[in-house]
């Protein structure tokens, strides 16, 4: 967790075959998932949001095997630094434009 914005944007090219500048939203948890990086390309330029929870741990979102990654809705990574667990959620039914 000691990496910074040109070793963070590396690891994206490198290992995940993404453009971090692309507007995706690329996320590092450590082991004990105690703390998380979340790397974001804004306009002008890329913004590290870094969470260290002092008590508890995240919850791991669900991984997609086919894709090799985790897909997540904006609302849902919200929730999971926020602490609210995913297991048992219920997502309502909203529009989506095309």
């Amino acid at each position: 967790m000691r990496k910074g914005f040109d070793a963070l944007c590396g690891v994206v090219r490198g290992q995940m075959q993404r453009n971090p500048l692309s507007g995706e939203v690329f996320i590092f948890m450590n082991r004990p998932r105690n703390t998380v990086k979340v790397l974001r390309w804004e306009s002008g330029g890329l913004v590290i949001y870094h969470k260290r929870l002092e008590q508890g741990r995240f919850e791991e979102p669900l991984y997609n095997n086919h894709d090799k990654s985790y897909h997540l809705q904006w609302t849902e990574l919200v929730m999971i630094i926020q602490g609210i667990s995913m297991q048992n959620r219920v997502q309502r039914k909203r529009y989506k434009m095309g």
